[in-house]
């Protein structure tokens, strides 16, 4: 097969895409808050700029996830990546909180294509005993992202100033929505003239990953800030903690696609279930942590827990979707880019204000059972087993 119209090369650029887009984000997160205070923005108008993001990301999401099906994949994700570009750029040459908006709310919206899109591409062209490894693959590059993103965009910042970070995300996107208007690839629209939205939602399978993905997403918000307040309370500071989310981030990146092997293997809802179920034990087992050295393995283990978590359900999504009949991939990842939204959104909020009041380990104590009611719905739900191979 023609190196434009390859498999292989698909997977390469989805990784490069969803790479930059996180490196887009990691570099954004340091650096809007003090770019804001300079335009005058208040702590609220900074917390107000930072949701934003949150809000084309929903209501991007499946719309966009329609038209690809429509209209192929290779058109929505060039267009992504630029968007993503010129919010880079709106980013760095802003003169005003409007403008940061502006290119906040863009940003928001090139995240949800790139990742809608790209996670449905890969579902076009990879079968159900595949994906799983693929998707390993893509979450490895963007656990390599968190990791690096914020290094670089402080490197670039101290070498170049302000600009500099954001221009070279911008240079990186353009270089990616070249290489997808190079890529060929086979052509999975829908066969239908309306993509079955509401079929998809009518999925029983489909709705439980749903409420999965929305459980691993605001597990995971809940504890970046929350963590963060447990360990100052133990005399932890920045440079430590940065340091334990750096060490995640790597063994996430080596998890990733071992986990995705794992589920081709056995099942994507069996490896689901069993990151579930071991994420809520592990949670409370983290939740005793009582110094530095102790929150470094326990953290390690909860974080490959959580990878037999959300890998698998990459791959579960599109298996979910097949049980409909059609192949609306673009829908499916729509439904679950905005269910991971809900989750960001949520988990923060419901975690600090149960910190606030009942501590970090009472906290992951009752937060862990919600994780196991879940697992518990997913296990009932009934999958096809001739799901692999299926012809999409």
């Amino acid at each position: 097969m023609p190196l434009r119209s390859s498999r292989t090369t698909a997977v390469a650029l989805v990784t490069f895409a969803t790479f930059t887009d996180i490196c887009a984000y990691a570099i954004a997160v340091p650096v809007l808050p003090d770019l804001s205070r300079r335009l005058g923005a208040s702590a609220t108008m900074i917390g107000f700029l930072f949701a934003s993001f949150g809000v084309t990301l929903l209501s991007v999401s499946i719309p966009m996830g329609a038209v690809s099906d429509r209209i192929g994949r290779r058109g929505p994700m060039v267009g992504g990546l630029v968007a993503l570009s010129l919010a880079s750029v709106l980013f760095a040459f802003a003169t005003s909180l409007p403008w940061l908006f502006a290119a906040r709310l863009v940003q928001g919206a090139a995240d949800a294509v790139t990742w809608v899109v790209g996670f449905a591409l890969i579902a076009d062209l990879f079968g159900a005993d595949e994906r799983g490894r693929m998707t390993g693959i893509v979450m490895s590059g963007t656990s390599f992202a968190f990791m690096v993103g914020p290094s670089i965009g402080g490197w670039l910042y101290e070498l170049g100033g302000m600009r500099t970070p954001f221009l070279a995300v911008a240079a990186l996107a353009a270089i990616a929505a070249a290489a997808f208007a190079w890529f060929d690839p086979p052509d999975h629209r829908a066969e239908h003239d309306v993509v079955p939205i509401a079929a998809v939602l009518r999925t029983p399978a489909v709705v439980a990953c749903t409420i999965a993905v929305v459980t691993a997403s605001s597990t995971l918000s809940m504890l970046e800030p929350v963590v963060v307040l447990h360990l100052q309370t133990l005399g932890v500071g920045p440079a430590r903690v940065g340091l334990l989310f750096g060490i995640s981030a790597l063994q996430n990146a080596i998890v990733h696609p071992a986990v995705g092997h794992l589920s081709d293997r056995h099942g994507s809802r069996r490896v689901m279930l069993l990151g579930l179920t071991l994420s809520a034990f592990a949670l409370i087992l983290f939740g005793q942590t009582w110094s530095f050295a102790s929150t470094i393995p326990l953290q390690l283990v909860l974080a490959a827990a959580m990878a037999l978590m959300i890998t698998p359900s990459l791959a579960y999504m599109a298996e979910a979707t097949s049980e409909t009949g059609v192949g609306s991939f673009g829908v499916a990842y729509g439904i679950y880019n905005m269910a991971w939204g809900v989750g960001l959104l949520g988990g923060p909020a419901i975690g600090g204000f149960l910190f606030e009041r009942m501590g970090f380990s009472r906290l992951v104590f009752l937060w862990a059972p919600a994780m196991l009611a879940v697992a518990a719905w997913l296990a009932r739900v009934e999958s096809k087993p001739d799901l692999r191979g299926v012809e999409i």
